[in-house]
């Protein structure tokens, strides 16, 4: 059995009406320069899912932005 979770960062959502003036600021916080997209986390799941042999896995999608700063 697996057990294994996803943790997103800031992700662009249609839930962000306001979310243009806030890009700038957003894409400093990742040193990835970009906020993610609902594709980085399906494709972070679809991983998980196809990665049998992993399991007891937190796998944080936020383009670096827990790994400190740089």
């Amino acid at each position: 059995m697996q057990v294994n979770t996803v943790a997103p960062g800031i992700i662009q959502t249609p839930l962000h009406s306001d979310y243009e003036n806030s890009r700038t600021f957003f894409n400093t916080l990742s040193p990835s320069g970009r906020t993610g997209s609902t594709k980085d986390v399906v494709d972070a799941v679809l991983y998980l899912t196809d990665a049998g042999f992993i399991s007891g896995v937190a796998l944080p999608v936020d383009g670096g932005a827990t790994a400190g700063t740089w």
